[in-house]
């Protein structure tokens, strides 16, 4: 039902129309790969069962590539069974969704530093570790940081990544689990496609939309708390490596406190047609998802240590809840008894 060379086409093309850099410092990257595993690993305790992939220096059109498979494999079954219920309009909106794959990628190709990617639905299948040479490199520009600085920066957070699904067993599962029952609440009644929409709905679309985003919209009110749980399990992954790369970056990183200020700033000033898409897309929660996670994880560590914080791998019930999230002392209060 998707057309995934029309999505990769656009989704090249948007991305060539954002701004790159000379990509030749980042083609090296074994150093700092070995050297971030080595020090996240001894301040996290957190340890791969297997070797982690090996890092990867990539283009835009391959990470464009590599995320398409990603988001093929976790849309093409729902393309499927929506396929079968809308018939001859499935061509349309297979056309459409291809459209919004690709601009997303092409939107994120021209933006992401580093990725541990692998395919959500398939926890055994094979991860990869990739770093994109011209938008580290337009980003060492933007941000006036040193190249090698910069590297060793991303490579704590990417590399807190593979550790974390890689040292802990039921992560991959888990976040399978949890995408596969947000795809189960995704559904499109045929009827509505074929219905032209008056102004009231429109206007009550883009304000809900303005409002909760786009996710929220899309999996309906019977599955908020399967979203919320959702962003609060990404928002712990997403500030833990903030805080690793935080906490080990300290000793390694000349100016530590200069480039967390330019990584956060680069984050959030965007043009108003940017922060449009942005929110559409549900990167305006991930900016959140960043910033919630890390005072979270900064403010568990700064009472119990890194091993206060590590409870949260021990099993899905020790996972901090949506409101723990902003309340990291009843978190501490609850999983203490769980953990002795």
């Amino acid at each position: 039902m998707i057309d995934w060379s029309l999505a990769g086409q656009v989704a090249r093309g948007i991305a060539n129309l954002q701004p790159a850099g000379d990509p030749a410092p980042f083609w090296e990257l074994a150093g700092p790969a070995e050297e971030s595993e080595r020090l996240v690993s001894a301040y996290t305790g957190l340890e791969a069962l297997t070797p982690l992939p090996p890092p990867e220096a990539v283009t835009r059109p391959d990470w464009i590539d590599a995320n398409l498979r990603g988001i093929s494999g976790v849309l093409d079954p729902v393309a499927d069974r929506l396929g079968a219920k809308l018939g001859p309009v499935g061509t349309a909106a297979g056309a459409l969704l291809a459209i919004e794959a690709g601009a997303i990628s092409g939107f994120l190709g021209g933006r992401v530093l580093g990725q541990y990617e692998f395919p959500v639905l398939e926890p055994d299948g094979p991860a990869r570790l990739l770093f994109v040479a011209p938008n580290l490199a337009h980003a060492a520009t933007a941000l006036d940081a040193d190249t090698d600085q910069l590297l060793r920066w991303v490579a704590l957070h990417e590399t807190t990544h593979a550790l974390q699904f890689g040292g802990v067993p039921w992560l991959r599962g888990h976040l399978a689990g949890i995408v596969g029952e947000l795809l189960g609440a995704l559904d499109v009644d045929p009827r509505g496609l074929l219905r032209i929409p008056d102004l009231s709905d429109l206007r009550a679309l883009v304000e809900q939309v303005r409002e909760q985003g786009l996710a929220f919209v899309a999996v309906g009110k019977e599955r908020r708390g399967v979203l919320d749980t959702a962003q609060a399990f990404m928002a712990l992954l997403e500030g833990y490596a903030e805080h690793v790369m935080d906490a080990v970056g300290a000793d390694l990183l000349t100016d530590l406190d200069a480039m967390r200020g330019a990584m956060d700033r680069r984050r959030t000033e965007r043009s108003g047609l940017l922060r449009l898409l942005e929110k559409l897309i549900g990167l305006d929660m991930k900016i959140r998802q960043y910033q919630q996670g890390k005072a979270f994880c900064d403010a568990v560590v700064a009472r119990g240590g890194i091993t206060a914080l590590n409870r949260a791998w021990d099993g899905p019930e020790f996972l901090p809840t949506p409101a723990e999230l902003d309340d990291p002392v009843s978190w501490l209060g609850r999983t203490e008894p769980l953990a002795a």
